[in-house]
């Protein structure tokens, strides 16, 4: 199954993929629905194609549901492409694509989930992950660039 969310940025698409580059960026617009804690301290410090990194994984930040494995496939302005899973979720290929508008950036975010029998669950919740997700986005970018 595939969720897909679009929103518009208030930021330039250079702002929003230098944020992209940072673990802290992932871990505040995942709360409070997620939580990423690496499972080596320097994991995920800055992504690039071609790097792996692991991350305990609570939904919530409070139920441990696995080891998060993170593999970039592609990491440039345009599209940010990883292969990641854990041991409830074997497939959550993920794939951002950013476009540049000028003073702001359409921001896209594609999930592909295989999860057997718990797809629609997980599924229903990443619809609701990346709608917060991109909230939180908005949030930081409007205080970030004030």
């Amino acid at each position: 199954m595939i969720v897909r969310k679009t929103s518009v940025f208030p930021a330039k698409r250079e702002a929003v993929f230098a944020r992209l580059q940072r673990l802290e960026t992932l871990q505040f617009i995942a709360a409070p629905y997620a939580s990423f804690t690496p499972v080596d301290e320097s994991a995920g410090s800055r992504w690039k194609a071609g790097s792996q990194s692991a991350y305990r994984f609570r939904l919530f930040g409070l139920i441990p549901y696995g080891t998060h494995t993170i593999r970039i496939e592609r990491f440039d302005e345009d599209v940010v492409q990883s292969r990641e899973g854990n041991e409830h979720v074997p497939v959550w290929n993920h794939r951002i694509t950013l476009k540049d508008l000028g003073t702001s950036t359409e921001y896209t975010d594609e999930v592909e989930i295989k999860a057997g029998w718990k797809t629609p669950f997980i599924w229903l919740w990443a619809k609701a992950f990346y709608a917060h997700r991109q909230r939180k986005w908005i949030r930081l970018l409007k205080t970030a660039y004030r």
